[in-house]
């Protein structure tokens, strides 16, 4: 375990880190099987806000 720490650099870690919290945008996310048909005033839960997805884009 040791080795393997020591073969990865910094950059990558901290990168790999930064990343972490994006992942949680993908998570649980149903398959839209019609783009066209997404209703604008739904409300969307982002990171703790509750938003209307008409204010996303």
């Amino acid at each position: 375990m040791s080795n393997f720490i020591k073969k990865i650099s910094r950059r990558t870690i901290m990168q790999a880190l930064i990343a972490l919290p994006a992942l949680s945008l993908f998570r649980n996310q149903p398959a839209v099987s019609d783009p066209n048909g997404i209703d604008p005033d739904e409300i969307v839960e982002v990171n703790g806000w509750i938003l209307r997805r008409s204010d996303l884009a």
